[in-house]
Order: structure tokens, then sequence, then C-alpha cells
């Protein structure tokens, strides 16, 4: 995975920081967003980061995911 893949949410993901469900439970499985940014490091050191892709999704909406959690679109 790289940045500015396209990917899909493959497993149950559930998020209560969505715009449109603010204060609810939402589960982003099956929804496409495009890698923003990948965590590997912080401040010039390496990190370890338990969700390390951060990814964009069309409604000015980011999450934070593993890569087991997401498929590449072609």
């Amino acid at each position: 995975m790289q940045i500015g893949d396209r990917v899909r949410v493959v497993t149950s993901v559930v998020v209560y920081h969505h715009p449109e469900h603010k204060k609810q439970a939402f589960d982003l499985q099956g929804m496409e967003g495009e890698i923003i940014t990948i965590m590997k490091e912080w401040e010039g050191r390496p990190i370890s980061a338990n969700l390390p892709v951060l990814v964009k999704f069309d409604s000015k909406f980011k999450a934070h995911f593993r890569e087991n959690e997401l498929e590449l679109l072609s």
C-alpha cells in the first residue's frame, strides 16, 4: 500500500466520529477512500503505530486503520 492508493474497508470498523453520525456507532465496512499517509516516523524517529494507515473518505472524513482492515482497489 502506498499514499494515493484507493482502498475499501473489508472488516467491520465501528467509529463514533463520523460527521453525519456524531456520537452514534457507524460501521465503515464497505466504504472506499484514499490513503493520505502511512505513519512510520514521528518527529524523525521510527514508530510502530497501532493504526498506521490514514484514509480520507469523500465527505471530509478521515480515519486510521490497520493494513489488514483494507483492500486495494484497482
